[in-house]
């Protein structure tokens, strides 16, 4: 965990680092970026920054609004889903992400 105060968002996964806004970030937040990082990590850094970039992209012609899009991105509805649940990365399964889309 890195902690940048002049970041523009609460949080930020960026293999293998979790950035952070905040001296000291919530639980909720942190595992929201955890799981993001096991995203990462399935896929490959790369594939999962293109997908997301795409995803974003479709969404946004779709919805037409910046945070809308970003909401319904496969990877954020998972992690939103499930940033609450301090068991889910142990219980998750491979891939899971594709629930969301």
């Amino acid at each position: 965990m890195v902690q940048i105060p002049s970041l523009w968002v609460a949080g930020m996964a960026f293999f293998p680092f979790v950035f952070i806004k905040s001296k000291k970030p919530s639980k909720k937040l942190l595992n929201h970026e955890r799981i993001h990082l096991r995203q990462q990590l399935e896929m490959g850094f790369l594939p999962f920054y293109l997908w997301y970039f795409v995803e974003y992209l479709v969404r946004l012609a779709v919805h037409r609004n910046h945070y809308v899009a970003y909401r319904n991105i496969s990877f954020e509805r998972e992690a939103f889903s499930h940033e609450s649940s301090s068991l889910y990365l142990r219980q998750r399964r491979l891939w899971a992400f594709w629930y969301f889309l």
